[in-house]
């Protein structure tokens, strides 16, 4: 009996492993990444929201964490977090970087 456990053991902590490194390491690794881009968000950027609105920041608040978008409708005050990374990255991107995706 105690040997089906034991040769289970191997498995487990293989899937434990598996685990740590294709999902716990890069969540973390993209949670710091989305942080930073959080911090060095500046006045000018051009943006996209998570909601998909797009803009530029005109102001940005430390105190609250928030930031002011100028967009056709207007200024919107938007949470600095509701900004998605990926987008603003891909906006702000050079002709030339643009043409060699």
């Amino acid at each position: 009996m105690g040997e089906g456990f034991g040769g289970q053991l191997p498995f487990l902590l293989m899937i434990l492993v598996v685990f740590v490194f294709f999902i716990i390491l890069p969540a973390q690794r993209r949670q710091k990444k989305e942080k930073t881009f959080v911090k060095n968000l500046k006045k000018g950027d051009r943006i996209v929201t998570k909601s998909g609105l797009y803009g530029r920041i005109l102001e940005t608040s430390d105190t609250d964490n928030s930031c002011v978008i100028e967009t056709m409708a207007g200024k919107l005050k938007y949470d600095r977090s509701a900004i998605s990374a990926e987008m603003s990255q891909k906006l702000n991107a050079s002709p030339s970087d643009k043409k060699k995706k």
